[in-house]
């Protein structure tokens, strides 16, 4: 179902109607205004500790997921080469 057919259908369900969302929009945008000043709000800064230790983490996986792609494009780059010469020659 599409989003604007839902929405009608909500309305339809609450009783009501296209002018009264409209008219409702101001309180609804001050609501969402100060939810998200709340939520803000609760955001706090990591420490250069923090920062240093997910860094770590993230170089050390980058790494690791790097020599594990070489490894299995090597082993597949090398089987598809000796399987292409094994029908090349028979």
């Amino acid at each position: 179902m599409a989003v604007e057919t839902k929405k009608m259908a909500n309305l339809a369900a609450m009783g009501g109607n296209f002018g009264d969302q409209i008219k409702s929009w101001p309180e609804r945008i001050r609501t969402f205004y100060n939810d998200v000043r709340t939520e803000v709000r609760k955001v706090t800064t990591p420490t250069w500790k923090e920062v240093r230790a997910t860094t770590t983490v993230v170089v050390i996986t980058v790494f690791i997921f790097a020599v594990y792609f070489w490894v299995i494009d090597y082993f597949i780059l090398h089987g598809m080469t000796a399987l292409f010469d094994y029908f090349r020659n028979h």
